[in-house]
């Protein structure tokens, strides 16, 4: 399981091991925090060959897992646990040192505290949206946003899809259907040109309404029809984007308003932002 978390409202991807249940973090972006380097991969490249020579062990010992990058593409990247983690701040001079290691202890316990209560793992992703700027009303539509997709995706599992490369092909259809865009072009509608900007962290309360009401939908016609494999669920997919962009339509003709719009929805104006939500 990978996520981010935010340190001094910088970017640190980390990843839990169940094998040792133990956090990993991305060295390079630990480097970056630590550096505010412009490039932080070759000052990780040249202290990793420098300590290497050095005989260091935490070095040698480093795993690597695929993350994320900058460019939205699986790669892999050198990974350090907390342990390790504070032997290599000790080679990186850093006024930031002290603070990243009260932080790094804190989101360790943190993890600890969610395994016992899951609540409390949704309530972290909460305050990092909050960090971002994001409305709380706005917030609560994201995070139920988010446990429609797992369910549907459960059911996609349980029906025999496969993940990935047909999970982008199914959710295109939804989306399709739903708005008459696919998730490409509708980064393209809102002109989103970095590849890790998350298209559902852009849209408005109204988008992220009609793409639950396209998933769940489409979750709903899965188990009623007992759809399985690729084409049935394809089939399912599109009849669930269906009902919702048959109720965005609805809305539209109402309202005299589009809902997909180009705008971000944290560059909406604030006082346009409280009277879309007071509406909606």
């Amino acid at each position: 399981m990978a996520d981010l978390v935010l340190f001094e409202q910088k970017q640190v991807r980390r990843a839990w091991n169940e094998a040792d249940q133990k956090w990993y973090f991305a060295i390079v972006d630990v480097v970056g925090v630590l550096t505010d380097s412009v490039d932080a991969g070759a000052y990780w490249r040249k202290l990793k060959e420098r300590l290497k020579k050095e005989g260091n062990e935490t070095v040698t010992n480093c795993h690597a897992f695929k993350m994320t990058a900058a460019d939205g593409k699986q790669r892999m990247t050198d990974v350090a646990d907390a342990e390790q983690l504070l032997r290599l701040i000790q080679s990186i001079p850093s006024p930031k040192a002290e603070p990243f290691k009260r932080w790094l202890a804190k989101v360790g316990y943190e993890r600890l505290q969610e395994i016992e209560n899951p609540e409390l793992a949704s309530q972290r992703v909460r305050e990092i949206y909050r960090q971002k700027g994001y409305s709380d009303a706005w917030i609560e539509k994201r995070m139920r946003g988010i446990a429609v997709r797992d369910e549907l995706t459960d059911e996609w599992k349980k029906r025999g899809v496969k993940e990935k490369i047909e999970y982008a092909i199914l959710t295109a259809e939804i989306s399709k259907a739903t708005f008459g865009m696919t998730p490409t072009e509708y980064r393209d509608h809102k002109a989103l040109t970095q590849p890790g900007d998350n298209l559902r962290d852009h849209m408005t309360d109204l988008e992220l309404i009609f793409t639950m009401l396209g998933e769940a939908s489409t979750t709903e016609i899965a188990r009623n029809t007992d759809a399985q494999g690729f084409p049935k669920n394809k089939q399912a997919a599109r009849e669930g984007g269906k009902v919702a962009g048959n109720a965005r339509k609805e809305l539209e003709k109402k309202s005299g308003r589009k809902v997909s719009t180009k705008e971000n929805f944290k560059q909406i104006p604030e006082s346009r932002r409280r009277l879309r939500e007071k509406s909606e």
